[in-house]
């Protein structure tokens, strides 16, 4: 046998793909000096080397053709995977099937998957004993069942078989691992291999490690890891660099930071790992750091890495960076991956590149429902939401079936265009597929109607929501906010309370947007007491902002200012806007001179805060503040951009653009305002 091992080498290198032609000339030299013919053990290398059509020609030719050579052809097929071949190709080859084919069978049926043939196959395993002697039979059993969802029939196979080995076991760990039973995972290891005194391997510890990491099981990752050390067992790469996953899945930075730095070799999935943990903690700028360390020592990315590095370039909107990542791309043949691709299209979306996206979108050859959210939600970003629903539009009659992130996203895209008549057809498409089943598809919806216009629907929906969670609850407070209804949404919010929903930072920001906008001083107070004494909120700068809304429309501009000061630096250009828009309508022009400082400080380039200062001047006619204000605007070449809103009547989208009177009814409109506008400046209206 060993005077057989220069031409196995040889056979075994001709078996590459940069090699076509070495198989036939190694082949036919077989051939001539008559060796082929006396040893099937070199005939199965042999078939091994060709690829499946041409192997499956020789076999043909082999007078009395063994198992082991049926082997050779069916490895030939699963190293092409070409799974659903090796299930056909069995029956044609009239070979009784050994213990070395049923793992190459099982494997076929774990990676279609098909549980059926899997099943089939079981049971030839069980006729042959090789179920229950076997351990690579009995391991290629468990890990078939666990990459069919099956893990009942999983365990089952694995408690056949008398004397489990590390593998066995290992299969059990992954299975549960990967079908999502992190817990299941670390409970068996416990019992079954630590608690049975056996050693694991690094193999092992990767799943035991992946299924911490699951759970955010930082106790049991780090144990893992202290094992690790003790075993010396930091020489293994893969099982290192699913220790640098986990800490940064847990959002321990520092750790896998200095795990990181420690670590004498590194691969592309322990810099891509990093770069990753960086970008899903926001960290763009050291995610694209770490790419560059990356790129400077050599390692050449992979798909994962472009992922990841369009995410950070996305996120810091690094456009040169970007372009560079999108080159990597096509230089390493991945441009065109589905998520590669997504992940470039929602990268130039961010950018406002959308005509860029569209193209490279249109190029994809397989798009699947999250390419086609991220453009519907990109469109809608960039203003485009007509666009948004074209697109919907074309992913019904072409594309996959939505799922439910798209039907938000498209909810978002109707609520933009502000077309009710679209927003019932999506709302009758929700029921039929039964998407309205789904918590955040129905806070959606109540968001939709609500900003719409339509209230009625907006209770409707909420109140037929089976289960209403916090965002459910949040958006219908918002609901009655925007509408002015300000006691309603308190009302709704003692009721959320009562319900033991406990509300969340939004929540609060949407309930005291509601009481600024009625004028429900004391409730506002109240609410914002509560909100860390309570419920261990820490006000940010939006509660502040809308207290400050609440403070300034009621005229209590001691409190607004001395809320200001609490915030130190952190309010922002819109809270001080609140205060100066609140000077205006008390007409209070020596406090307004002041906020209006601050907020051209922070802000000195929006035309809107000095419109604002100008009428305030022009209320208390000082025409020199007046000019002096209107020049600034002009020295800077400041232009407000035109205010536009749009209205829907009878099915007829009516569109309003600040200064202009090109609507055929704008004298009637123009009367009905003028009627209207002693009433609205009354003592009872907080708008």
């Amino acid at each position: 046998m060993r005077g057989w091992q220069p031409l196995q080498k040889l056979l075994e290198a001709a078996a590459e793909p940069s090699t076509p032609h070495a198989a036939a000339r190694l082949h036919a030299h077989l051939l001539r000096s008559g060796h082929l013919h006396s040893s099937h053990h070199l005939t199965a290398h042999v078939l091994a080397s060709y690829p499946p059509a041409l192997a499956r020609h020789l076999f043909d030719e082999i007078p009395d053709p063994t198992p082991r050579l049926a082997n050779a052809l069916l490895r030939a097929r699963v190293r092409a995977r070409q799974w659903r071949d090796v299930l056909l190709l069995l029956p044609r080859l009239c070979v009784r099937p050994d213990a070395f084919t049923l793992p190459l069978l099982l494997k076929s049926c774990a990676m279609l998957p098909s549980l059926a043939h899997g099943r089939a196959v079981h049971a030839l395993a069980v006729r042959s004993c090789a179920a229950y002697a076997d351990a690579f039979v009995a391991a290629a059993l468990v890990q078939m069942y666990a990459k069919c969802g099956d893990m009942v029939s999983s365990i089952n196979a694995y408690n056949a078989f008398e004397k489990p080995d590390m593998v066995l076991r290992t299969s059990v760990v992954t299975g549960y691992e990967q079908n999502g039973m992190a817990q299941k995972a670390l409970d068996f290891f416990a019992k079954d291999v630590v608690g049975q005194g056996v050693v694991p391997s690094p193999v092992t510890l990767v799943s035991v490690i992946s299924a911490a990491a699951q759970l955010r099981d930082v106790r049991n990752g780090q144990a893992c890891h202290a094992f690790v050390l003790r075993n010396d067992f930091e020489y293994d790469l893969p099982l290192l660099n699913a220790i640098l996953g986990f800490y940064m899945r847990t959002g321990a930075l520092q750790d896998a930071r200095r795990l990181f730095e420690g670590m004498t070799e590194r691969d592309v999935v322990t810099w891509s790992c990093m770069v990753t943990g960086y970008v899903q903690s926001g960290d763009a700028c050291e995610a694209l750091s770490v790419h560059r360390r990356m790129v400077q020592a050599g390692i050449k990315p992979n798909s994962v890495t472009v992922v990841s590095v369009a995410q950070a370039c996305s996120l810091a909107l690094d456009v040169e960076e970007g372009k560079r990542v999108h080159d990597i791309a096509v230089n390493i043949g991945c441009e065109l991956e589905m998520t590669v691709a997504t992940a470039l299209v929602d990268m130039y979306m961010k950018w406002s590149c959308h005509e860029k996206a569209m193209q490279l979108f249109c190029r994809m050859p397989k798009k699947d429902a999250v390419a086609w959210a991220a453009v519907i939600s990109g469109l809608t970003q960039n203003g485009l939401p007509d666009e948004s629903m074209r697109v919907f539009k074309c992913m019904l009659l072409d594309g996959p079936v939505p799922d439910a992130v798209t039907m938000v996203k498209v909810l978002a895209a109707c609520l933009e265009s502000g077309v009710l008549r679209q927003a019932f057809c999506l709302h009758g498409y929700l029921v039929n597929t039964g998407f309205c089943d789904k918590i955040f598809v129905a806070a959606a919806l109540v968001d939709l109607y609500s900003k719409c216009g339509n209230l009625g629907s907006a209770v409707r929906v909420f109140e037929s929501a089976t289960e209403k969670d916090v965002v459910t609850w949040s958006s219908m407070i918002a609901g009655y906010g925007v509408h002015g209804l300000g006691q309603q949404a308190v009302a709704l919010y003692q009721r959320m309370v009562a319900s033991s929903v406990r509300p969340n930072s939004q929540t609060f920001v949407s309930l005291l947007s509601a009481c600024s906008h009625s004028g429900l001083v004391q409730e506002g107070k109240s609410i914002f007491k509560s909100m860390t004494q309570v419920y261990g909120v820490t006000p940010n700068t939006e509660h502040r902002s809308a207290m400050v809304d609440l403070l300034g429309r009621a005229g209590e501009f001691h409190e607004a200012t001395e809320l200001l000061y609490e915030m130190g630096g952190t309010a922002d250009a819109h809270t001080w806007c609140a205060l100066l828009a609140a000077c205006r309508t008390h007409r209070v022009t020596d406090m307004s001179e002041v906020v209006a400082a601050k907020l051209l400080k922070l802000d000195p380039d929006h035309v809107g805060y000095y419109n604002l200062l100008t009428n305030i001047y022009a209320f208390d006619e000082k025409w020199d503040s007046v000019k002096q204000t209107r020049g600034i605007i002009r020295d800077k070449g400041l232009n407000k951009v035109p205010g536009i809103s749009a209205v829907e009547v009878n099915n007829v989208m009516h569109t309003f653009t600040a200064g202009e009177r090109s609507h055929q009814d704008w004298e009637k409109i123009s009367t009905l305002l003028w009627e209207l506008s002693p009433k609205l400046r009354g003592d009872d209206c907080f708008f």
